[in-house]
Order: structure tokens, then sequence, then C-alpha cells
């Protein structure tokens, strides 16, 4: 009798112990489908936010096509953008303010690592230099990447920005640039520049401010009247600020939107080819386990024979 609880309970302690090795080392056929259901319904979620992408796409792509000849006037004064990649920034001036033009969403690829390895660049090469970069940055996830490199240097930051954006806003947005912008000798707009559904490119334009008096007085072959020259200059500056900030917030939506919707394709993708993974596990899984079943069927019947 002793010998039979015994074994018994040699049985039992081996069939917790084996069930505690599954637990620990492989996933059983429930855990397994549950992440398969999970996964599932991360696909519709990416798939759908494709689709969201690409709709809102075409809007932005709309809105750049019309931002850019509203545009012309003033970059015939501050010239073409040019591209981060093949710069050395040695153009800026010793003292400059560069303003980041970041996302405040995540899930759209790498644009907002870009601009801020962007302006980290600008802010290595002009140190060397000994010129001197504040940032004010606009959107939150470049705010939170650029204030652990270098949040010392960061001013004033604006999160939370409506989307689409209107020149309405982007007019308070450079009042509030311009605020802080006075003792500063030009301003770097950095952002990403749409150029196809699949491809963008981040680029910079520097804005100066125009010279009211003295040497290099800007303007002069113009009169003005009645207000002074310097008053308009001053006005017309912030017109200038803001209509470049306009056209750099459309480009830099629509490459958003862009990327939004090459990340959530992929993400659809990588999602598929989980779940074929995960199936072939779960199949495998469940054919162990009927075998399992069916050799205890047969040896329990070869022992009640014997």
């Amino acid at each position: 009798m002793a010998t039979t609880m015994r074994i018994a309970a040699q049985r039992a302690s081996s069939r917790a112990l084996a069930q505690m090795v599954q637990s620990r080392g492989m996933a059983t056929e429930k855990q397994i489908f549950n992440q398969i259901q999970s996964t599932k319904n991360i696909s519709k979620i990416t798939a759908s936010m494709k689709m969201v992408s690409a709709a809102k796409l075409k809007g932005d792509e709309n809105r750049l096509a019309t931002a850019k000849p509203f545009n012309l006037w003033a970059q015939s004064i501050t010239g073409e953008p040019k591209v981060v990649e093949d710069a050395d920034f040695s153009e800026l001036p010793q003292k400059t303010l560069v303003v980041p033009l970041t996302s405040d969403k995540g899930l759209c690829g790498g644009i907002n690592t870009f601009i801020t390895r962007s302006v980290k660049e600008i802010v290595k090469k002009t140190s060397e230099e000994g010129k001197t970069v504040d940032i004010v940055v606009v959107g939150d996830k470049g705010r939170g990447q650029m204030r652990r490199q270098f949040g010392e240097k960061i001013l004033v930051s604006a999160t939370e920005v409506q989307a689409p954006g209107s020149y309405a806003l982007t007019s308070t947005l450079a009042s509030e640039i311009m605020s802080v912008a006075g003792d500063y000798d030009a301003i770097c707009i950095v952002y990403n520049s749409f150029v196809n559904a699949a491809v963008y490119k981040q680029v910079y334009k520097v804005v100066t401010p125009f010279v009211t008096e003295g040497e290099g007085e800007s303007l002069i072959s113009y009169e003005f009247e009645p207000s002074t020259k310097s008053e308009i200059l001053n006005d017309l500056g912030e017109y200038l600020l803001s209509s470049e900030i306009y056209e750099a917030w459309m480009d830099g939506a629509a490459a958003e939107q862009s990327s939004r919707m090459t990340a959530m394709e992929n993400a659809s993708k990588n999602a598929g080819e989980m779940i074929e993974s995960l199936t072939l596990q779960y199949n495998r899984a469940r054919q162990a386990r009927i075998t399992t079943e069916l050799i205890e069927i047969i040896s329990g019947a070869s022992a009640l024979e014997g």
C-alpha cells in the first residue's frame, strides 16, 4: 500500500514538474491563440491607420500646392531651402535661433528623429566655429527628443498645435518666435520636405531680419510712407517669417502623413508575417497535444488488455 502511494506521488510530482517546465519554456495552445487574435486586431488597426493617412495625405498635398506659390515672394528674398545632408552651415551668423518643425503624434516612422539629428548637426558644427545657437521647437515629439540631448538650449516649445495648420495659426506662432528672436542675427527653420509618397528629405532655410538703418540697410531703393521705415520693415519681417513657416509647416505635414502611411503599411506586413508564424506554432502545439492524448489512450487500453 505504501509503495503504491509512493509511486502515485512520484507520478503526480513528475506531471506537475512537466507542466511547470512547459509553462516556463513553451507557450501553451491558448497563449498562442491569444497572441494570434491580438496580432490580428493590431493588424486591423494599422491597416485602418494606413487608409486614414492616405486620405489625409491628399489634403496635405493640396495645401502644400497652395502654399508654394503663396511663398514665392518670400523665397525670392531668403533663397531656396538647402538640404541638411550636404550642408556645413557656414552661412549661419554668430547668433542663430533654430526652429525645428516636428510632429505632436507618433507612429510616423523616423521623421522626428531625422529632424533631431539635423539640429544636433547644426549645434555641433556651429559650436566648432564658436557660434551660438538656441532652439524654439515646434511639436511634442521633437521636444521630447531634443530635451534629452540639449535641453539647456531650448528657449520655448509649442506643442499640441492644431492640425491641419492654417496661416492664422502660423502668424500667431511667428509672433511668438519674433518675441524671443530680437537679439538673434538669423532664424533657421529646419523641417522635412515632401518629395513623393515614399520619399522626403530634411532641409533648412535661413531668415535674416531686415536692417532698418546704417550699413547693409534693406530695401534702400524703396520709399516708405506714411509710417517710418523701421515700423514697416519690422511688420514685413514678421510677415516674411510667417510665410516661410507656413510653407515649411505644410511641407512637413505632407511628409509626416506619407511617412505614417509607409510605417503603417510595414506594420501591417509584419503583423501578417507574425500571424503566419504563430499559426504554424499553434498547429504544431495542437498536433503534439493530440498525439500525446492518442498515445495515452492506446497505452491505457494496452494496460487494460494486459
